[in-house]
């Protein structure tokens, strides 16, 4: 055993080393962050929430003092990047800014999920809503919804386009309430799904505010309702779909948060939570958000955690009622 003179020696000797000579375990950690942080998008460059996304990193960014980088992953109806943020090191550095694409409709949507929504991820802010609207190419002869229904009977199997599972369930559904025969396209991301709805190549699609507002405005795309069932602040005069009487009842909207990898230091969530919190809630970022067409909010990440657990059981009725088969 070491006398009280021994043991004051040893540690005077430890104290007078440098830094790096000290063991790992004495050390004091890095503090977070200290390095750019990679914000994983699960869609293409041009979606909306691809654009929600890069102000989101920008205002982060300036928060933490650190570069956040977006990074696209688009592809597998967002499974990949998903997939990719499962398994990536918890340590605050990959962060995932996604939709209910992949946390509550892919699960019904998919046979096989290479990730758990719930148990692979850390709920870290709900950032707000993404409307959604439904456009159809402007030189179809129709400028209402139930113009529009009338049109699809006169000719069955007339086709919708998606670039995500919103748009996936909510054609299936206009198709089932309206007993309507439409042909589902899919497509890898919304901007190619535009593209062809702008040439005619598909005759409509359900598209989120944030990425098709600026065509609707062009006059390329002509849009006829919103899929919630009141009307969105930030198209008022646009209806909701569900006031057509074929279709009362119809509301689906599409919601936008981060998540971490699961298993993410608290400390790092909680310092996450505020900055996000603050970003979605800043009266100064909320017009970059509305000229995108995103309705920005915060939530705690407990309450974020409670909302993806009871999306994931809506989502699951509305793939099931909307008779979709996994895939």
């Amino acid at each position: 055993m070491l006398t009280f003179r021994a043991r004051r020696t040893l540690v005077a000797a430890i104290l007078a080393l440098p830094a790096a000579a000290l063991p790992v375990a004495v050390q004091a950690a890095d503090p977070w962050p200290s390095r750019p942080i990679r914000l994983v998008v699960p869609f293409a460059a041009g979606s909306g929430t691809d654009a929600v996304a890069r102000i989101t990193a920008k205002e982060l960014g300036d928060a933490l003092g650190q570069n956040v980088v977006v990074d696209n992953r688009p592809g597998a109806n967002g499974a990949i990047a998903a997939e990719l943020v499962a398994q990536a090191a918890p340590d605050g550095y990959t962060l995932f800014m996604t939709t209910n694409t992949t946390h509550s409709a892919n699960p019904s949507l998919m046979k096989k999920l290479p990730y758990d929504p719930i148990k692979d991820f850390t709920p870290v802010a709900r950032m707000g809503n993404l409307p959604f609207m439904l456009v159809v190419n402007p030189k179809l002869p129709v400028k209402t919804v139930g113009e529009l229904i009338a049109y699809a009977r006169a000719h069955p199997g007339m086709s919708y386009a998606s670039g995500n599972s919103t748009g996936i369930v909510s054609g299936a559904t206009l198709g089932r309430m309206a007993r309507v025969d439409l042909l589902h396209v899919p497509y890898k991301s919304t901007p190619p799904a535009m593209t062809d709805v702008i040439a005619g190549q598909v005759p409509m699609m359900f598209v989120d505010v944030a990425a098709g507002i600026a065509n609707v405005k062009a006059g390329k795309m002509r849009a006829l309702a919103v899929t919630t069932a009141q009307r969105s602040r930030l198209l008022p005069d646009l209806p909701p779909i569900g006031d057509t009487p074929e279709l009362k009842g119809f509301d689906i909207t599409s919601w936008n948060g981060v998540f971490a990898p699961a298993r993410t230091p608290q400390p790092v969530v909680d310092r996450l939570n505020r900055e996000l919190t603050k970003i979605a809630n800043s009266k100064d970022v909320a017009p970059k958000f509305e000229a995108l067409g995103f309705e920005a909010f915060g939530q705690t990440p407990q309450q974020f955690a409670g909302f993806v657990a009871g999306e994931l059981v809506k989502w699951t009725k509305l793939v099931k009622d909307a008779g979709i088969q996994p895939e």
